[in-house]
């Protein structure tokens, strides 16, 4: 019999607020003991990726650093500037000396730069409602003239790059393509996986797991309602029933995509509209994972499990 657990972060939650009965310091140790198990999942399959790249632990651990010194800043803002750095010290175990050097290389770091035209006009037109009719793949789009077209659609992204440079990109990343007459443009997926290109596969992985741990985190750091982080986790599936239920879940990707993404571009045109301070970001994401089953022994073994934050 399936059975559903829920799982939540409570205001009361142990891993948040102390039981009355332990002193502060074991209160800590019993956090820190837990987040530990828990860094156990996170780095595993990071360090699957650095072996696979051949990239040294000397890169992973100075990284490393410079996020321990970024989060010690962001904690300690409220501290007077001359004893910044001596409190970064003493919180993340590294040598004032280093402390200086990685503030020092921080803000010298380039600026993150903006989110590609491309993967704006992939999205808008995937979610283009005038799809919805047919299947996705079947949709061939006019290349020029005025919409529903490609150039159209192109130029209602940006009219900073040329419609036939956003298109030759998007072949590139084989994500479109064009017929032989060159009259047509479609779609070849309904997600944005940039076969070939290494860099923005990577970067959205950055991006997309970046934001998904900083949501879990900023809930198990406070009451756990600042942010929706939930997943559905069954077992006792076939090879048969994974198969379908990938495809399940592709189609309510597309439905979401489709439902959400005009809804967003219309919320952003009336904050504009208002004259309201348009400063917030969101993303929202979907993720599935297979792998085996673990050990019958598991106390999890055979049951649906919806966890949530």
């Amino acid at each position: 019999m399936c059975v559903l657990h829920i799982y939540t972060y409570p205001i009361d939650s142990p891993a948040m607020t102390a039981p009355a009965t332990l002193p502060p310091d074991a209160s800590i140790v019993g956090d820190q003991d837990a987040l530990t198990r828990a860094l156990d999942r996170v780095l595993t399959p990071l360090a699957q990726l650095c072996v696979a790249k051949g990239m040294s632990i000397q890169v992973v651990e100075e990284k490393l650093r410079h996020a321990f010194v970024a989060a010690a800043v962001d904690a300690y803002a409220s501290q007077p500037a001359a004893r910044l750095t001596s409190r970064i010290s003493a919180t993340t175990g590294l040598t004032r000396r280093e402390v200086a050097r990685l503030r020092l290389a921080t803000e010298q770091a380039p600026a993150a730069p903006r989110h590609s035209p491309v993967t704006e006009l992939f999205t808008r037109w995937v979610a283009d409602p005038s799809r919805k009719a047919s299947h996705p793949h079947t949709d061939w789009l006019p290349r020029q003239g005025p919409a529903p077209s490609f150039e159209a659609l192109a130029q209602s992204v940006t009219r900073d790059v040329h419609p036939r440079t956003l298109l030759d990109e998007l072949c590139r990343l084989q994500l479109a393509e064009v017929d032989p007459s060159g009259d047509h443009v479609r779609l070849l997926r309904d997600a944005f996986v940039p076969r070939g290109d290494w860099a923005n596969m990577v970067a959205f992985l950055g991006e997309n797991v970046g934001d998904h741990l900083r949501a879990a985190t900023a809930n198990v750091l406070a009451d756990g309602t600042q942010h929706i982080e939930q997943a559905l986790f069954a077992d006792e599936l076939s090879v048969e029933s994974l198969a379908l239920a990938r495809e399940l879940m592709a189609r309510q990707w597309h439905t979401l995509l489709q439902t959400v993404t005009p809804q967003l571009e219309q919320l952003m045109e009336d904050d504009a509209q208002a004259l309201r301070p348009q400063t917030q970001s969101i993303r929202i994401g979907l993720f599935t994972w297979t792998q085996p089953m673990p050990d019958p022994t598991s106390p999890f073994h055979g049951s649906v499990k919806e966890a949530s934050q």
